[in-house]
């Protein structure tokens, strides 16, 4: 199907459109501002986790680790510029009008931050024009907030890269794709998954407090003693992508989130430098689904709140 065919061009056009068999990123290059590549069908449920590139002015949009859309987008201008980091829905309104700039329309409404940062419909010129905001076309807005929940990650990176990993089976991956290996590791655990029974999950862990935390739609449940061997200098980011527990196999990509960070496939050598208890391993293994994300941090999680209504880390904070 030519590339033509699969973009969004106005109300006759309205249907989930199929995403290109091929590589992602000429698509995404050739979409004019306002044009969007949605394919939902292609993963019907799990976890969504977006992905906002702002050098490229590109959304991308993951489902149980599945990329089901790529829209144009417009962010912040000189002055204005939306802050990188990692963020949750806080917030949905489907009719929205701004306090801050002359009760401006923000149809579809997904705030990231409690001070004006959010997901929206808008007008999109080509460039960063907003006043911070990220500006969605209107009917991706639509559907978008149709697929999302309160609590979901979005990850706003200042690298062009984008998250990916090699298509494979269980058979051929076999047990090295597991997740970070079994072992004593000394100190507190908790696993207390009733507290919040639904919803996505994420994971904390803190190379200074030498823990790991579980958050699902931001409520804690569960923490336990985590061993690091390599040194932990800044913010990382991982996404799951693909995960079989029948198989114990868990394939992880790197987020990257700032200008000059690549997108890498874990490895199984650098999955084995984090070491979690046996029994929480297990059971951190039954929850997971494609989508989850996991991040990797320098600083205490000590002074932190995980609150829904607060980002989850942002850069140098």
């Amino acid at each position: 199907m030519p590339l033509a065919a699969l973009l969004w061009s106005g109300p006759a056009a309205a249907e989930e459109l199929p995403l290109p068999a091929g590589p992602i990123e000429p698509a995404a290059e050739a979409l004019a501002p306002g044009d969007f590549l949605w394919a939902d069908r292609v993963s019907p449920e799990g976890p969504v986790t977006i992905l906002v590139s702002l050098p490229v002015q590109r959304a991308y949009v993951y489902r149980n680790g599945v990329l089901i859309g790529i829209s144009t987008v417009s962010t912040g201008r000189e002055g204005h510029e939306t802050p990188t980091g990692v963020f949750t829905i806080l917030q949905k309104r489907r009719e929205h009008y701004s306090n801050l700039y002359d009760n401006a329309p923000m149809p579809f409404m997904q705030r990231l931050t409690w001070d004006g940062i959010a997901l929206h419909a808008g007008t999109l010129p080509g460039h960063p024009a907003s006043h911070g905001c990220i500006r969605l076309p209107e009917e991706f807005a639509r559907k978008l907030f149709a697929v999302t929940d309160l609590g979901i990650t979005v990850v706003v990176t200042a690298s062009p890269d984008i998250p990916r990993v090699a298509a494979r089976t269980p058979e051929a991956a076999g047990s090295d794709d597991a997740l970070p290996a079994g072992g004593k590791v000394a100190g507190e655990v908790r696993w207390r998954p009733w507290l919040q029974k639904e919803g996505p999950i994420s994971i904390l862990v803190s190379a200074a407090d030498r823990q790991i935390r579980v958050i699902r739609n931001g409520v804690e449940i569960g923490r336990a003693p985590v061993g690091i061997g390599r040194p932990v200098t800044h913010t990382e980011i991982y996404q799951l992508f693909w995960s079989d527990a029948a198989w114990d196999e868990f394939i992880w990509a790197s987020v990257p989130l700032e200008e000059g960070e690549h997108s890498e496939e874990v490895s199984p050598s650098e999955r084995a430098k984090l070491m979690l208890p046996k029994e929480f391993r297990a059971q951190l293994a039954e929850e997971l689904t494609g989508g989850a994300v996991v991040v990797v941090t320098p600083d205490s999680l000590d002074s932190a709140s995980f609150d829904k209504t607060l980002a989850i880390v942002e850069p140098g904070s």
